[in-house]
């Protein structure tokens, strides 16, 4: 019994020692190479074995190159001037009305969410919600409500598509889940947190977003098109794209053999064309997050065995007792304070891997999908999206969001949104609607 406890003390101080690796960057080492440190110590310590590189990789293959070719994706677009055109747009249809203008950007990042994940939406909306902020000339609390709500949207409803959240892809790989049937459960629950967002958001921020602007400030958006031909490809090679993904559903073909080639199209148009510099994006895509998945899950994976997939099994197997809704609420409550702990991308797999000892439970299946796609927004350290958010924010736009303010707001907005979408997860799947 000593032994066993002793080795998973072990296992708990090896991934506590990769994640603080990780986050505090020190001798500004990568986040892929710090989490690959972290799975040669537990390999050297007996926690991992070498078979398990091989296990975690065909595991998570699929979507980190799913994620990478997204990113790139939205690389492509960003540089040819899509989102900050209609980003203008929707400042000029907002006619001066900064609590309008508020419902509108969270529903952009909703969108962009969507299609090009949540990561793609703290990437290129924050800076140009940061602009439109300071042409208008809000002060640092007005623009700091605007970035936050992008901040919270990106993440909350970035559940409808697998490809809407790395979670996703790996939540719903591990369980041969389809793109098809993935949405077709998850469609509504998004709805639902998209709503919820708002209208927590609003309640939050709302004597912050009341406020006049001049709509000539904003800049005009035709002025801002980089590559004519990749703007007016995008509304059709999105579309295209996503069909391509429900008809993989049919053969069970994953999901990176239809992102990677649409992300090499685009990128070699845009290279063509030779008004986006395709080096930059290339540059840009985040590569390290292969290396941070397969060092990070080789961690995890040997916690899991030390001893915590067996406790959160047991964990959820009494939860299971008090009968649904309330164990699929509060275990994608659970999976959400646990993604908020110890971040997202481990929670995930320790969730899945729980999951997988309660033979594919569906609705802690997707309970774990939801609790780790807006659990992250508990704190700063839930998601490596969020860190890398905050950076930028300070170091590029002078705007200083304090982990304290983040987790005041992130838990007054993010405990309803993800209780109110896990009921109607569970309404989605108890009376199949």
């Amino acid at each position: 019994m000593l032994v066993l406890l002793f080795h998973l003390l072990l296992a708990a101080a090896v991934f506590t020692f990769t994640l603080i690796l990780v986050i505090a960057k020190p001798w500004k080492l990568d986040i892929g190479y710090s989490a690959l440190i972290g799975a040669l110590i537990s390999i050297l310590l007996g926690i991992s074995t070498p078979y398990d590189i091989v296990k975690v990789w065909n595991i998570i293959w699929n979507p980190t190159f799913t994620f990478v070719a997204i990113i790139i994706m939205s690389l492509v677009f960003d540089y040819s001037g899509f989102f900050e055109y209609y980003a203008i747009r929707i400042s000029k249809i907002a006619a001066g009305n900064g609590l309008r203008l508020f419902v509108l950007i969270v529903l952009l990042g909703s969108a962009i969410s969507a299609f090009f994940a949540n990561d793609g939406t703290a990437l290129v909306l924050t800076p140009i919600v940061s602009a439109i902020t300071a042409r208008t000339g809000m002060d640092k609390r007005r623009a700091t409500a605007f970035i936050m709500a992008t901040g919270f949207i990106a993440d909350s409803s970035s559940l409808p598509f697998i490809i809407s959240n790395l979670v996703n892809i790996i939540g719903a790989g591990y369980f041969g889940i389809s793109f098809a049937e993935y949405a077709e459960t998850m469609i509504i629950p998004d709805l639902v947190s998209i709503l919820a967002s708002l209208a927590v958001l609003i309640l939050i921020y709302r004597r912050e977003a009341a406020v006049q602007y001049n709509t000539a400030n904003v800049g005009d958006e035709n002025k801002v098109i980089v590559d004519r031909q990749i703007f007016r490809l995008a509304f059709p090679f999105i579309a295209l794209v996503v069909l391509a993904y429900f008809l993989s559903s049919i053969d069970s073909i994953p999901v990176s053999f239809i992102a990677l080639p649409a992300a090499l199209i685009i990128l070699y148009l845009a290279r063509v064309n030779g008004k986006i510099n395709t080096n930059t994006v290339i540059r840009e895509a985040p590569w390290q997050i292969v290396l941070f998945s397969l060092g990070m899950y080789v961690v995890v994976y040997g916690f899991g065995n030390a001893g915590l997939t067996q406790l959160l099994t047991d964990l959820m197997r009494h939860l299971m007792i008090l009968g649904n809704p309330t164990y699929t609420v509060l275990g994608g409550l659970f999976f959400g304070f646990l993604a908020g702990s110890m971040n997202n991308l481990p929670s995930t797999m320790m969730g899945v891997l729980t999951v997988s000892n309660l033979n594919g439970n569906r609705f802690l299946i997707y309970a774990n999908v939801i609790g780790n796609d807006i659990g992250p927004k508990f704190t700063p350290i839930g998601s490596l999206a969020t860190l890398l958010w905050m950076y930028t924010l300070k170091r590029k736009h002078g705007i200083e969001i304090t982990p304290a303010y983040y987790m005041k707001i992130g838990f007054m907005a993010a405990l309803p949104v993800l209780t109110l979408t896990l009921i109607s997860l569970y309404a989605v799947i108890e009376l199949g609607l």
